[in-house]
């Protein structure tokens, strides 16, 4: 439980007594890889963070072709946050890619939490907005960067996953096939 305190307190502090209330409402569990969290046209009723392991979430469009959005690893937070906020069937998918344990926040504690402890509505919203802001980036990224910049960048965000995580997955997350990342992957390492 740590780790998760250790996060929050990065932006807010909590007295000994909040942390215990907050601990309270939330939940830890294990979960083996390959395991889905959420599936598209499921209602997102809860967020995860991650205090070990690594996960994804992407969808699949009409081609049956998978587009990852986001990985998340140890201290990071996921979620479908459209179908979350909205109370509206998401369209994306949750994946455990590596063992993981998460502690798990339902929407019903999470609400109760903002109204028992204010300060972490202030924390759920820097999250927010750093969200925004990775998010905005990236879109930008995919929009004036090459293939090359864009795995470049991925590298540097995400340096202990790229031996972890499949190329299928990370040529998704940039955007080009898999064909096309392993050409461009030969190419980079004979610079």
């Amino acid at each position: 439980m740590q780790s998760i305190l250790q996060n929050i307190a990065k932006h807010v502090s909590l007295t000994p007594e909040e942390e215990t209330l907050f601990l309270s409402k939330i939940e830890t569990k294990q979960f083996k890889a390959k395991t889905i969290l959420l599936s598209s046209g499921e209602i997102a009723d809860c967020t995860y963070f991650v205090n070990s392991g690594i996960l994804r979430s992407f969808n699949i469009n009409d081609n049956i072709i998978e587009h990852v959005l986001h990985f998340a690893c140890e201290g990071w937070w996921i979620g479908d946050m459209y179908s979350y906020i909205s109370g509206k069937p998401g369209n994306l998918f949750i994946e455990v890619l590596e063992d993981a344990e998460l502690v798990i926040i339902s929407k019903e504690n999470h609400q109760e939490l903002y109204k028992e402890i204010p300060k972490l509505e202030r924390f759920f919203r820097i999250l927010a907005e750093n969200s925004l802001v990775s998010h905005q980036e990236r879109l930008m990224d995919n929009l004036s960067l090459s293939a090359e910049e864009r795995f470049e960048k991925f590298c540097s965000k995400y340096p202990t996953l790229i031996q972890k995580i499949p190329q299928k997955q990370i040529a998704s997350y940039i955007g080009v096939t898999p064909e096309f990342f392993s050409k461009m992957k030969a190419r980079l390492l004979k610079k």
